[in-house]
């Protein structure tokens, strides 16, 4: 509620009609209780919540991620605007070239998951056993 305080008392939001709040299902977040809380102390707020399946802050979180790999590292810029002009740059490259993500993992690695957790977790045995062997 921090942020959302700062946020809310801070001009156009404070003013404004209605200010939506995109979040997650996280447990501070999620059910009637959250969302009376929210407009309790804000009656301008709208809590708006993600599909638990198929969570929007995952997708943002991903995004960032891959600014950070390829934009922010390494992070020896001498000012601030060669960190703006690299954003940028990279947004530009980023929305000509984008593609939705190929996701790895199939329903048959779904079907195959048990069978490898099987054979990790007997490996591990076996090494545990080895060293308590050897010591």
């Amino acid at each position: 509620m921090n942020l959302v305080t700062q946020v809310m008392t801070t001009e156009p939001y404070a003013s404004a009609r209605r200010v939506f709040w995109i979040v997650d299902n996280g447990s501070s977040r999620r059910g009637q209780k959250a969302i009376y809380r929210l407009t309790t102390a804000f009656p301008n707020a709208v809590m708006v919540h993600t599909p638990v399946h198929a969570s929007w802050p995952n997708q943002i979180a991903i995004f960032f991620s891959i600014v950070q790999r390829k934009v922010v590292q390494p992070n020896d810029f001498p000012d601030l605007t060669q960190v703006r002009d690299r954003l940028r740059a990279f947004e530009d490259r980023y929305n000509a070239t984008a593609q939705p993500f190929q996701w790895k993992f199939t329903t048959t690695d779904l079907d195959d998951l048990p069978a490898r957790l099987d054979r990790h977790t007997a490996a591990e045995r076996q090494e545990e056993s080895s060293a308590a062997l050897a010591a």
